[in-house]
Order: structure tokens, then sequence, then C-alpha cells
């Protein structure tokens, strides 16, 4: 499934903008994570915020993790 924040980020994503921050960090349980933020930033520093909530928020959280978007 491909929610609002998944396609916000891949378009992000390929308009060269790179994950600087997640929280709750991407590698934690899931068990209680009802909202997260993705913070990016452009090779220019501008930066951009996706907040997802709920269903959405496990969704994103797959997203970033199975097309290894983000490396700590």
């Amino acid at each position: 499934m491909e929610s609002e924040s998944t396609k916000k980020l891949q378009s992000l994503i390929d308009s060269n903008y790179k994950i600087e921050k997640i929280f709750p960090p991407i590698f934690g349980s899931d068990a209680e994570v009802n909202i997260v933020t993705v913070t990016l930033v452009s090779s220019d520093g501008k930066k951009e915020n996706i907040r997802a909530y709920r269903e959405e928020s496990h969704f994103l959280r797959e997203y970033i993790r199975k097309n290894k978007l983000f490396h700590q």
C-alpha cells in the first residue's frame, strides 16, 4: 500500500533530498509508534518535514526500511 506520506517522501528523494533524521528512530520498536516525523534536507540546505500518524506511520517506516532510504 502506498500512502500520502510515502508518495511525498519518494517525491522528495527523487528531487535529491536526503533523509536527515527520523523520530522516533527507524530501527526502534513499532509497538508504541503512532506518530513518525521524517526530516529531509536538500543539497542547498532546504529542509522538509513529513509527519505520519497511526497506520500511515507504520507504512512510512516500513517503506523506508524496505527501500533502505536511511542509514544511521
